[in-house]
């Protein structure tokens, strides 16, 4: 018998079993009925992270009788997301988790209780939505949109141009992820200034800030077009109404592969296909994750919560949580896998996994967290700095189950440097107590990304001398004309000055190179990179011997 999503699943629970794939131990109609009177939670952004991590605790506090309703999803990236890996399967999706010993477990999530496509205000989505902040027992929303998504102006401080149109037409025509949050909002307002948490869970130091900062400057600019009043903006600062709680979010979901779709198909489960929408998101009726995660939220929900404790989430303090997020962002995990990814691509490696096999890539994380980052992290004591880079080091990244890319985390690299690289720069900086000399992995890691952007129209060339598409970043023109006048293993003569006027973009590294001694290194370590191919083995050796 082939297994489908949407089966009858206690008439096919022996099946299931068979299959070895654990089902929910609950009614999903009784859910989704109880959430349509009930609503308490809801999540933007539909996207394979959202399956891994808040679907899975959503289903775990049902499990756990913390609650009898489901999570609401929304999508406003890419709708077709919701019509083609939700709708067809009842929103249901199958939870795989890729251990490093082999082994894997599967589990059916059954906790979507609605999933919306907002692309406009006249249909059925948006509708729902709008009732579901009208009700008075939301008590919070959760954000996974990527950092790209908070931005509502370009570095010149002018509205970027499809926020545009929203601001000129007020919230009725708001379908970006900040424009359609806010004008939800707005809705809550209007219903009787309920409260609710609004929590960014994206990938990010100080997220929820951003996120509060966001959406009041959404408003504001509604406010001058007389779109909203002062009273609006007041509810929104005022956080016994809407708060906007930190948090630290970890787990390792890569697109889903075809490798875990054949397992599957072996196993007996029908819902195989991996999904490309037209905007090339890719999804799937499974999501495949590892086996290690961390979800840390600052404990401020003005309006309830359940007890997330019971689901593995860390509810703590401010102060913890940022320490938290501080410590994975930029020194233990996302610096690792930027330096990873940008020489992964370089080698040509088809796999996260195989990059730290490479003795030298090994190498430059280790160099990268223990000796360079450690020392200026702060410890938010609910777990060790130490162990969790450990684990990321030696099992995390080196499990060959998890079939995730170079190319994958190389995306928007110009826009995680200043949070990865940047806030340990600046405590170098900063700290007379601390010698920036010792920093050897972060210049390297600087670069050999910009020895990759070497190119041109999003091509380069890798250290073997194959043609790559580089992946895509919204500076990616803007650097690659910049770097135009050098080539790979041509003159480098011009080096310096083309490279300082890109060093000193503090929206880059979050600090003007040129004003440390870093700066130096940066060029030093480029000119070889850039010298010709198979350089980039010879250089790691001879920087971190």
């Amino acid at each position: 018998m082939v297994l489908h999503l949407t089966d009858d699943l206690n008439a096919t629970k022996d099946e299931w079993a068979k299959a070895g794939i654990k089902l929910p131990a609950f009614d999903p109609a009784a859910v989704r009925a109880n959430t349509v009177e009930h609503p308490y939670w809801v999540h933007f952004g539909a996207g394979n992270l959202f399956r891994a991590v808040h679907a899975a605790i959503a289903q775990d506090l049902i499990e756990a009788g913390e609650t009898k309703s489901g999570v609401i999803v929304a999508e406003t990236f890419d709708a077709d997301i919701v019509d083609e890996a939700y709708t067809p399967f009842d929103d249901r999706c199958l939870q795989v988790v890729l251990k490093s010993d082999g082994s894997v477990d599967n589990r059916l999530i059954a906790s979507v209780a609605a999933a919306y496509g907002v692309r406009n205000h006249e249909d059925d989505a948006w509708k729902g939505l709008a009732g579901v902040f009208r009700n008075p027992e939301l008590q919070f929303a959760t954000v996974t949109i990527t950092e790209k998504g908070y931005a509502l102006t370009d570095p010149a401080g002018d509205v970027l141009p499809w926020i545009e149109p929203e601001v000129e037409n007020g919230p009725d025509s708001a379908v970006s992820a900040m424009g359609a949050i806010t004008a939800l909002l707005l809705e809550r307002f209007k219903a009787g200034s309920f409260p609710i948490a609004m929590v960014s869970t994206d990938n990010f130091s100080q997220n929820g800030d951003r996120f509060g900062a966001a959406i009041r400057q959404f408003a504001q600019l509604w406010k001058e077009k007389g779109f909203v009043g002062q009273d609006f903006l007041d509810y929104l600062n005022d956080e016994s109404k809407v708060s906007f709680p930190l948090s630290m979010i970890d787990r390792i979901t890569p697109n889903p592969a075809e490798s875990v779709s054949k397992q599957l198909e072996a196993a007996g489960f029908g819902d195989t296909q991996i999904i490309h929408t037209a905007k090339r998101t890719n999804v799937a009726p499974f999501a495949n994750t590892e086996e290690t995660w961390y979800l840390v939220i600052e404990d401020k929900f003005p309006n309830g919560r359940p007890a997330l404790e019971k689901a593995g989430v860390y509810v703590a303090d401010r102060a913890t949580v940022n320490d938290a997020d501080e410590m994975k962002v930029t020194t233990c995990l996302n610096p690792l896998h930027t330096a990873l990814a940008t020489f992964g691509v370089l080698l040509g490696y088809q796999s996260m996994s195989a990059t730290i096999a490479d003795p030298d890539l090994k190498k430059l994380v280790e160099r990268l967290g223990y000796v360079e980052g450690l020392p200026v992290v702060t410890d938010p004591k609910i777990f060790s700095p130490k162990e969790f880079l450990r684990q990321v080091i030696e099992v995390r990244v080196p499990n060959p189950n998890i079939p995730d890319t170079p190319a994958r985390i190389s995306t928007d690299t110009s826009q995680k440097i200043p949070v990865r690289y940047g806030v340990t720069i600046k405590k170098y900086v900063e700290d007379p107590s601390k010698d920036i000399n010792v920093l050897t992995a972060i210049p390297l890691v600087i670069a050999g990304w910009l020895r990759l952007l070497l190119g041109e129209n999003g091509l380069a060339t890798n250290d073997n001398g194959e043609s790559v598409a580089l992946s895509p970043d919204p500076r990616l023109k803007d650097l690659q004309d910049k770097l135009a006048p050098l080539s790979l293993g041509g003159d480098l003569a011009k080096a310096d000055e083309v490279i300082k006027p890109i060093l000193a973009d503090t929206t880059i590294f979050g600090t003007d190179l040129n004003t440390t001694p870093l700066a130096a290194k940066v060029l030093d370590y480029f000119k070889q990179f850039a010298a010709g191919t198979g350089t980039v083995h010879a250089v790691l050796e001879k920087a971190l011997a």
